[in-house]
């Protein structure tokens, strides 16, 4: 860590993710996935493809906005062509969506999770991964596992570019076993010294 930056190895890549004060008590490391460029994001998507294959994926699902990058080259890489998106932000076409309560610690406000009702059909009885840039409280995480078993979809992993420290253990329980991450980061506290490492979170 130096220069405002924390450097990680994710899958077959290593990148500096910059330093982000959230309170005067917590700093994150962010990836933000729009903004590492079209070849980064191809490699990452076959890196995670290639820990999610064993599970027989039909159909992937993600959270807007920053896990749509990550859901787009895992499916190709995976050789299919259908994703999903389940949106924090309402638009015309979900005015009657399903919806699921979702608080993450990014926004720090409630929000709902909302997936196209015109869309169950395609996760519905199918093999349905989860994916995303970040799993770190495993507030979305955990809202989009209930959302998308309530359609029908048998959710059959959650793969991450990264995990965040380990809150996300607790808040996921049992689900937490289907989480496969391509790399791990901790979160910050600000000290006199610098920016102190908690892997707990």
């Amino acid at each position: 860590m130096q220069d405002n930056v924390y450097s990680v190895d994710i899958g077959s890549q290593r990148i500096d993710l910059p330093l982000v004060a959230l309170s005067d008590q917590l700093t994150l490391a962010l990836l933000i996935t729009v903004d590492q460029g079209v070849g980064f994001m191809e490699q990452a998507g076959r890196d995670l493809a290639d820990l999610l294959r064993p599970f027989d994926v039909e159909v992937v699902a993600t959270v807007a906005t920053m896990g749509i990058p990550v859901a787009l080259e895992v499916t190709r890489a995976l050789g299919l062509d259908q994703y999903v998106v389940l949106h924090k932000t309402p638009k015309i076409h979900l005015s009657d969506a399903e919806s699921e309560p979702v608080r993450s610690i990014t926004t720090a406000v409630d929000q709902r999770l909302l997936f196209d009702r015109q869309r169950i059909a395609t996760v519905a009885g199918r093999r349905v991964a989860i994916v995303d840039d970040v799993v770190s409280t495993g507030a979305s995480t955990g809202a989009a596992l209930r959302l998308l078993r309530r359609v029908g979809a048998d959710v059959v992993a959650v793969g991450t570019l990264v995990t965040e420290a380990n809150l996300w253990r607790q808040s996921l329980g049992e689900d937490a076993a289907l989480v496969h991450a391509l790399g791990a980061i901790p979160v910050f506290h600000p000290q006199t010294e610098g920016l102190m490492e908690d892997w707990e979170g």
